[in-house]
């Protein structure tokens, strides 16, 4: 099987020196694409397209399928090659391709030249037209919006017949355009700003902040994995996870409620700008889109950038929401953005929208910086092919309280969401400690109960509860009234 590969347009129209470096970088990433599912694939490269060969017959459709998802390629057609010299020796080969598909109906030629022939393409298209119109019982021949349009190419004495076409991802060949580091979430945004990165020719690594679940940490390493797998797989990548928890708890006890979201993010663009430079890597890429939520507003977002001097492109700044979804169900992230465990313990009950500089470096003054700097010393790094391997979580069990049990009600909530709801349970002691403060605490409660997590909406006790058992504990569960 062969497949003529046709350039985006972006790379066309560049100098002939990048021209040749993107052609050769793109040529290199579809081989390190299809080796697995063919070894001995062969790859030319003329000026204007790569022309790909594989035995593997039984392989075509993953070679069909896989191309699809490589940057750089506009289109790509499935051809059969021939060695001609006549426009006998076309119609004949093209006779011998289609002339089944024309029975009684409308058809019409293109074809499309490049080298040294005797004749021209409308030559061809005359000659070749008629000779099929004579030879096969069609409809007659149609030049506009005909049944079938048989394409044809010729290169020098090489006639490639074009049996399907294909579109391409478009974008520049990976590795044209410099790495980037992308703060994944796992949400429809963060997998959809990173897709475009990837697309436009960046190698994406990816930073994860861990804010206190094992099981979300999970679910981003299967988007991430997906998403490198299927798009960026021609180039190795890494995978940061940075331990938040211990910031989000410092937070939550030192920085005024309207400030903490905005806080939070600055946070998170210190420690992804060192990762970033230890990766050798010069800029962050976010899924910020203006006016999403309280924290990306114009003001906020200029706030938060302030933070560092390394560039932060969000690629999604003047997308609606809708439009996002609709591109993360086009290229497969949907699935895993929708079963996404929602994060619910940084809220601000009336977050600012237009947070002042001064007042946010007041505001971090309480902070204790030494937090940071140990998530950021603890940040774990893996190369992206270890994402395969699922994660074994434990199992949590749900409880409705029993004191005869042994059973303690936990209120793992904010301070802020305990106060202004305080959780009461008839003839039951609950006690409140907040869910940032469970992983040093816990170990100085009765190891001979049991303890049944609680928050409003069942999503941060259940990571905890999760989170715990994998520290070893298994005195743990989640408290359902």
């Amino acid at each position: 099987m062969k497949f003529i590969i046709k350039l985006h347009p972006e790379i066309t129209i560049k100098s002939r020196s990048v021209r040749q470096r993107m052609c050769k970088l793109l040529q290199g990433n579809i081989r390190n694409v299809l080796s697995p599912l063919d070894e001995n694939v062969k790859i030319r490269s003329d000026w204007d397209k790569l022309i790909v060969r594989s035995n593997v017959e039984e392989h075509r459709q993953g070679v069909i399928d896989s191309l699809a998802c490589i940057p750089g390629i506009q289109s790509y057609l499935e051809v059969q090659e021939h060695q001609v010299a006549t426009l006998d020796d076309i119609l004949t080969h093209t006779e011998q391709a289609f002339g089944s598909l024309l029975a009684g109906k409308t058809f019409c030629v293109r074809a499309k030249r490049r080298g040294q022939q005797i004749f021209s393409s409308l030559d061809v298209e005359r000659y070749v037209g008629g000779g099929l119109n004579q030879r096969c019982d069609t409809a007659g021949v149609k030049l506009k919006n005909p049944d079938v349009q048989v394409n044809l190419e010729l290169d020098g004495e090489r006639l490639y017949l074009v049996t399907q076409q294909y579109p391409g991802l478009g974008g520049y060949p990976i590795a044209t355009q410099e790495s980037v580091l992308s703060l994944m979430s796992g949400g429809y945004d963060s997998g959809v700003s990173s897709y475009q990165f990837i697309k436009r020719g960046s190698r994406v690594h990816y930073c994860f902040f861990n804010l206190g679940g094992e099981e979300h940490e999970a679910g981003v390493r299967e988007v991430v994995y997906y998403l490198w797998k299927k798009y960026g797989s021609s180039h190795r990548v890494k995978f940061i996870s940075v331990p938040f928890e211990g910031v989000v708890g410092e937070i939550l006890e030192k920085v005024d409620n309207g400030y903490m979201g905005v806080i939070l993010k600055r946070m998170m663009m210190r420690a992804g700008a060192v990762v970033a430079e230890r990766l050798a890597i010069n800029s962050l890429v976010t899924g910020e889109a203006m006016g999403q939520v309280s924290s990306q507003t114009v003001t906020n977002l200029n706030v938060i950038d302030r933070v560092t001097d390394m560039l932060i492109m969000r690629p999604l700044v003047a997308y609606d929401k809708q439009d996002i979804i609709d591109i993360a169900r086009r290229i497969g992230t949907a699935p895993y953005a929708e079963k996404m465990p929602e994060y619910c313990g940084v809220i601000s009950k009336s977050p600012t929208i237009k947070a002042k500089l001064g007042r946010v470096a007041e505001e971090e003054d309480n902070f204790d910086f030494s937090v940071l700097d140990a998530a950021i010393e603890a940040a774990v790094v893996d190369d992206i092919r270890k994402l395969e391997e699922k994660w074994q979580l434990p199992e949590v069990e749900f409880s409705q309280g029993s004191d005869e049990a042994g059973e303690v009600i936990i209120d793992i909530r904010s301070p802020e969401e305990e106060e202004e709801t305080p959780l009461a349970v008839p003839g039951h002691k609950v006690v409140v400690m907040p869910f940032f403060k469970l992983s040093s605490q816990f170990t100085e409660l009765d190891p001979n109960k049991t303890y049944l997590l609680y928050c409003d909406r069942g999503v941060m006790s259940r990571l905890q509860a999760i989170h715990l058992k994998e520290q070893g504990f298994d005195n743990v569960k989640v408290y359902k009234p």
